[in-house]
């Protein structure tokens, strides 16, 4: 009796898991053809700016900035925070609040990636701002509406 009991929390645990996963991405801006950003000391070098503004604000299109290995989690999102500033080139800080809105991807062992929410602030700003950040995949690095490349 007890195998069984296992056995069946055992199914009811996978089912739980895949059903929370969809078998489609919802991501619009995934592109496995992006160029691979150049770095300047910690950060990335940006030179464009999005004319879309969902762009990091939505989960649907989130910063797309891909990584190699597990050990290099949270490197290429940190370098892209570092590349930006305020509207006025303030200086900005951000911390890692949670992960969220799971989608499949086939570049991690379980089949699916997570996005992470990071909170950006800086001085003068009326409330801090959330950008949804990708380490999974791939696409063009471009500076979210509302903020600009530090200098």
């Amino acid at each position: 009796m007890k195998i069984f009991a296992k056995f069946s929390l055992f199914v009811v645990l996978i089912s739980l898991f895949t059903s929370c996963v969809s078998t489609r991405s919802t991501l619009k801006n995934v592109d496995d053809n992006a160029p691979i950003p150049t770095l300047k000391g910690d950060a990335f070098v940006l030179t464009e700016y999005s004319k879309d503004k969902k762009y990091g604000y939505d989960p649907d299109y989130p910063v797309n900035v891909f990584y190699k290995n597990t050990k290099d989690e949270n490197l290429n999102a940190e370098r892209y925070l570092r590349a930006l500033a305020g509207p006025n080139g303030e200086k900005i800080t951000f911390t890692k609040l949670e992960s969220c809105c799971p989608f499949p991807t086939k570049r991690t062992e379980i089949g699916a990636g997570f996005l992470d929410i990071y909170e950006l602030k800086w001085e003068g700003q009326k409330s801090p701002i959330k950008l949804y950040v990708n380490i999974y995949e791939r696409g063009y690095l471009l500076v979210p509406i509302g903020l600009s490349i530090k200098k």
